[in-house]
Order: structure tokens, then sequence, then C-alpha cells
């Protein structure tokens, strides 16, 4: 494409400016060889039609004129670039652990909990580009969602589909940070994280949450920690013979385990109480686990200019075969 050309030496194309010189002075020169004959009438010579040597006889000079501009722009070094980039990723690897058992469902959130953490964690994955992530889901067990992927159409799609009741309910923290951690210890990314939301306190699951936590150090698993719901009570809603109602129960985290489990792992606990405090807590956490990216631009020269100084040169040598051949001017008479 010629919007990729460009010249090493544009200057030179202002040489370009010759070729309509040239044409002047074809222009005068031919007319000051034109012979003047006085005719009383020139009717004799409309039955006369030219032959094809004479209507081609200034195309020698038009083959001339063409090799000069061809030749100019070939010493003007004509030049495509190809550029680009290398880019290098230490890479990140984060498992997205989200509890979902039926105290998700209360409404000091809008919609609810876990509506609200879904939303978020969405908003998350698309804010990631090469990062793998994960999805685990809990309540009495915990189990793989998604597997580490960087397919985010997929992630967000699995993601869609979680609903509380899904799993019996109950809160196994220590066995969602030991399936999350299994996702990750293989890994050989420079970063493995997890990021456990809960809203309530562990009461199930045969791995104890400390534990959990020591081995994901072992294995430099980082761990944070998002409590979630509002300080007090929280609307909760029941399934009643009258209807859905809804009753006020106490919120209960553990917010001493979760700070332990993030301090044992190097990581960091925060605490949500609304839907807009959560989205800050993602986007803090989204800031401190940003996957380092070193770029290399490169841009690659190619030379084009050796076709345009052939073509100059063949059209140059079709010209002058042609003028000492089939354009051959005969020698005048004296």
């Amino acid at each position: 494409m010629l919007d990729d050309v460009t010249f090493a030496y544009p200057w030179v194309l202002y040489s370009l400016f010759l070729i309509p010189l040239m044409f002047i002075w074809y222009w005068f020169k031919g007319r000051k060889k034109e012979p003047s004959i006085g005719y009383s009438s020139l009717n004799i010579f409309k039955t006369i039609s030219p032959n094809w040597k004479e209507r081609m006889k200034h195309l020698p000079f038009i083959l001339r004129c063409i090799a000069v501009g061809l030749l100019i722009i070939a010493l003007a070094r004509p030049q495509s670039f190809s550029s680009g980039e290398n880019i290098f990723t230490e890479g990140i690897d984060i498992a997205m652990v989200l509890d979902i058992s039926g105290s998700m469902l209360a409404e000091d959130f809008r919609p609810n909990r876990l509506d609200a953490a879904k939303a978020v964690i969405d908003e998350f994955i698309r804010g990631r580009s090469t990062d793998r992530i994960g999805l685990v889901i809990f309540s009495r067990e915990a189990f793989t969602q998604c597997p580490l992927t960087v397919d985010y159409s997929v992630l967000r799609n699995l993601l869609k589909e979680i609903r509380s009741g899904m799993i019996d309910d109950g809160t196994a923290i220590g066995n969602a940070i030991a399936n999350g951690v299994n996702r990750l210890k293989d890994s050989e990314a420079k970063s493995k994280v997890i990021i456990l939301l809960t809203d309530g306190i562990n009461n199930a699951g045969e791995v104890n949450p400390i534990s959990a936590a020591q081995i994901a150090k072992a294995f430099g698993v980082r761990i944070y920690t998002i409590g979630v719901g509002t300080r007090g009570e929280a609307p909760y809603p029941v399934q009643t013979p009258f209807g859905l109602k809804y009753q006020m129960v106490p919120v209960e985290i553990d917010e001493a385990v979760l700070k332990e489990i993030a301090s044992l792992s190097n990581g960091k606990y925060f605490r949500a109480t609304s839907n807009k405090t959560l989205s800050q807590i993602y986007n803090e956490i989204d800031r401190l686990e940003k996957t380092r990216v070193e770029v290399t631009s490169y841009k690659n020269a190619k030379e084009l200019f050796s076709v345009w100084l052939l073509g100059g040169f063949v059209i140059l040598l079709i010209e002058l075969a042609a003028s000492r051949t089939i354009f051959r001017r005969l020698p005048s008479v004296n």
C-alpha cells in the first residue's frame, strides 16, 4: 500500500518538476521545427488519414518522461516499514473463591450479596487481559466451577450460572482455600493469588482455615480475604406459607480468622459493607495485582527502490530502441 511507503531522501522528489518542463521544451521544439507552407485550400488533405507511426510519434518522448520519473523516485529511496510489539508478561494466576451459602441471599446489598459479588467479579475479569483466572464456589463443600483459563467469555458464562443452593448449605472456608490452592500449586506464574469472598463463619468442611492458609503460604499463594455484609443486621428473605417474608438476621463474619488467613499468606483483608465498597475493594486488588508487561517495539525497513529503478531502465531501453528503429527519423536532405 502506498500509505505505508516513505522516502529516505524525500527532497529528491522535487526533481519531478523537471517532467512538466520537459513537456514545455518538447512542445516549443516541435513548433520551431514544423515547416510553414501556404495552401489555397486544405480540402485535399481531408481524405488522407495519418498512419499509426504518425499517431504514435510522441510515444518515445512520453516513455522517456516516464523513465525519468521512475528513476527520480528510485533515487529518493522508497521504503516500506513493518512494525509491531513483542510483549513479555510475568503472568498472574488468580483463583476467585466465592461463598454461595444461603446467607449470601441477604439483601443488605442490591439485589443481594451473591448477585452483587458476581457483578463485581465479572467487572474484575473484564479488566484483565493476560492473566489466567479460575473460579471456585463453596458452601458446605467446595468445587471448581471453572479451572484456570484465559478464555474469559467461558469464565464469565460459568460465573453467570452460579446460584445459591447448588451445594448443601454451610460455610467451609478451609475447604474452599484448599481447593483454590490445588488449582494454583502447580502453576509457574510469577504471582499466584486467591481472592476469597465470604459472609460467614467457618462451620463445615474437613480443613481448618488457618491450616489451609499455611498450605497456601507453602506454595507461594497469596490470599486476599473479603468479608461481605453490613454491620449489625441485614434483611433476609424467608419463604413462608403466606409468601416471601423478610426477617432481620445478625451479620456474623469471622473477621479475626479472615485477617489471620490474609496475614499468613502475605495478603490483605477487606470489609465490604455496600455495593460501592465491594467494587472499590476489587478495584484495589486489581491495582495491586496487575500483570507487569514489558513491551519492546520494533520497526523494520524494506527497500523498494530496486523495483522503480528496474522499471525506469526498462522503459528507457524501450524508448531508445523505438527511437532508433520504428520511430527513427531519416536524415534531412539539403
